[in-house]
C-alpha cells in the first residue's frame, strides 16, 4: 500500500542527536528545505542525557539544549519525532534521481495539536514504571514528558503499562488523551539524505564475566551520567541499590570494546576520557571516595585530552594498569573485581562499593534492510573516502556523519555534520547546476 501522505524536502537527516542537529542547522541556515526523522520522542540524541563534556567540563544541556531550540524554531526545518524509518533508497534515475523515505509515525496517543505541555496528565497517572531516561534508576508515570527540556513538549503514553483508569483523559484541559490513536504511514521524498543515527552501548545483559546485569551495583556509563546530571535520578550520586553513598568506586576500561568475544575488536575512543571526566567529578561530589580506574591503556588522542588525564592523576584518582577477568557479587552489595596487573606481579582481587563500566560502542542503526548503504567489518556505515571526506557512503547523495559511521567524540562529530552538510548543498547546486 502506497502511503498517501508525501512531503517533499530538500534533505532527510535521519537521527536528531547533536550530529544532525549540526547538520540541520547548517543546512536550514543556507536556505535549504530539511526534515529530521528521529525514532525517540525527543530530539537531542546521547548528549543531551550527559552531564558535563570533557575536556572543558562543560554542562552537557547548556550546549545541545540551544541547538534543539534553535532547530525546532528554524523556519527551513521540519521535525518527525518518535518516528521510525522503514525505507530509504533512490527514485527516479538520471537526472530525476532523488531519495524516498518511507516513515511510521508511531502513537503516542496525544493528540499533538491540542497538547500545551501542561503535564496535568503525567500529575495524575496512578500508574509508576522504571524511567529509562534516568538510566532505570528512577521511575516515571504511563504518560509523561520524556524529560524537562524535552523538544517537543509532548508526552508519550506506555500503552503496554497502562491500565485505562481514564485519569489523564479526565485532567487533560485540551481533551488532547486519544487512546485509539493508531500508527501513521508518510513518505517524504528529498534530494539528499544524511544518516546521524549515533551509537548504542553493549549492554551489560550480555557481558558474562561481569555479572550479566545481575549485581545490583554495577552500572553502565550512561548510568553514571545520569547520577552525576543536577537533574538526575536522586540529585546526588548514591549506590542504586541501597542509596548508600559510595566509599569506593572503580572503573572497568574496555568492557566489551577490544574484545573479539563480544564481537567488538576495535577501540571506542571516547571511553577513557569519559571515565576520566566522570572520575574527576566524582572527586568533587565525593571527596572522601577512593576512585581507581581499571585500564588496559589510556588513549587520550585530542586538544587537551592528556593534560586532562594528568591533572585527574594530581586530583588523586588511581589508575591501575590491568585487565579485569571478572566481578562477582561482594559482602553489603558490593562488587568483588578480579584483575590481572600488567606489571607482572599477578592476580588480585578488591571489594568496591560501586563498579561502573566503560561498555563497548555499537551502530545505532543497522541499515539492513531499510537501506542499501554499505557496512563496514565493524558494522559502522562505510566512508568510501575516509581521509579525503569520512561523509561519503556508497550511494549517490546519501551522506553520513557523527558516530554512524564510527566512534568518535562530540568535536569530531560536530565538525563531521558540518562537512555532510557541505557535501550534501555542493550535491544538490551541482545537480540544479546539470538541470
Amino acid at each position: 500500500m502506497v502511503p498517501t501522505h508525501i512531503k517533499n524536502f530538500d534533505t532527510l537527516v535521519v537521527g536528531g542527536g547533536i550530529a544532525g542537529l549540526q547538520t540541520a542547522l547548517d543546512l536550514g541556515d543556507m536556505g535549504y528545505r530539511v526534515a529530521v526523522v528521529e525514532k525517540d520522542a525527543s530530539i537531542g540524541g546521547k548528549m543531551i542525557r550527559l552531564s558535563k563534556v570533557f575536556p572543558t567540563l562543560d554542562c552537557a544541556s547548556c550546549i545541545t539544549t540551544p541547538k534543539m531550540s534553535a532547530v525546532a524554531h528554524h523556519e527551513n526545518i521540519t521535525l518527525f519525532t518518535y518516528c521510525e524509518l522503514n525505507l530509504l533508497d533512490h527514485e527516479g534515475s538520471g537526472e530525476s534521481q532523488g531519495i524516498k523515505s518511507l516513515i511510521t509515525q508511531n502513537p503516542r496517543y496525544v493528540d499533538p495539536v491540542k497538547c500545551i505541555g501542561c503535564r496535568q496528565c503525567e500529575f495524575v497517572c496512578p500508574v509508576h514504571i522504571p524511567d529509562m531516561e534516568q538510566g532505570g534508576l528512577s521511575a516515571t508515570k504511563a504518560i509523561s514528558i520524556p524529560f524537562s527540556n524535552a523538544i517537543p513538549q509532548l508526552p508519550v503514553m506506555d500503552i503496554e503499562n497502562c491500565m485505562l483508569c481514564g485519569q489523564c483523559e479526565k485532567a487533560c484541559p485540551t481533551n488532547a488523551i486519544d487512546y485509539f490513536q493508531k500508527p501513521e504511514e508518510f513518505l517524504i521524498t528529498s534530494k539528499t539524505a544524511v544518516i546521524t543515527t549515533g551509537f548504542d552501548l553493549l549492554d551489560v545483559k550480555d557481558n558474562v564475566q561481569y555479572g550479566n546485569g545481575q549485581i545490583p551495583n554495577v552500572i553502565d556509563s550512561l548510568q553514571m551520567e545520569r547520577l552525576l546530571a543536577p537533574h538526575g535520578p536522586y540529585n546526588r550520586v548514591l549506590r542504586p541499590s541501597d542509596g548508600m553513598e559510595p566509599d569506593s568506586i572503580a572503573y572497568v576500561q574496555c568492557a566489551g570494546s577490544r574484545d573479539k568475544s563480544m564481537g567488538v575488536s576495535y577501540c571506542s575512543r571516547v571511553c577513557c576520557m569519559y571515565a576520566i571526566k566522570q572520575a574527576m567529578l566524582l572527586s568533587g561530589s565525593l571527596p572522601l571516595a577512593d576512585i581507581i580506574i581499571y585500564y588496559m591503556d589510556i588513549r587520550a588522542f585530542g586538544k587537551g585530552y592528556e593534560q586532562f588525564y594528568q591533572n585527574a592523576k594530581a586530583m588523586g584518582i588511581e589508575f591501575v594498569k590491568a585487565k579485569v577477568a571478572r566481578i562477582d557479587k561482594g559482602e553489603n552489595g558490593s562488587a568483588q573485581v578480579r584483575y590481572e596487573l600488567q606489571d607482572g606481579s599477578g592476580i588480585a582481587t578488591t571489594d568496591h562499593d560501586l563498579v561502573v563500566l566503560s561498555m563497548g560502542m555499537v551502530p545505532g542503526w543497522n541499515p539492513e534492510p531499510i537501506c542499501p548503504v554499505s557496512k563496514d567489518s565493524d558494522q559502522f556505515i562505510t566512508s568510501i573516502k575516509p581521509k579525503i571526506s569520512p561523509v561519503l557512503t556508497n550511494m549517490d547523495g546519501l551522506f553520513v556523519a557523527g558516530a554512524a559511521a564510527g566512534p568518535k567524540d562530540i568535536v569530531d562529530t560536530i565538525t563531521e555534520s558540518g562537512s555532510a552538510a557541505m557535501e550534501a548543498a555542493k550535491f544538490m547546486s551541482k545537480s540544479l547546476m546539470e538541470n
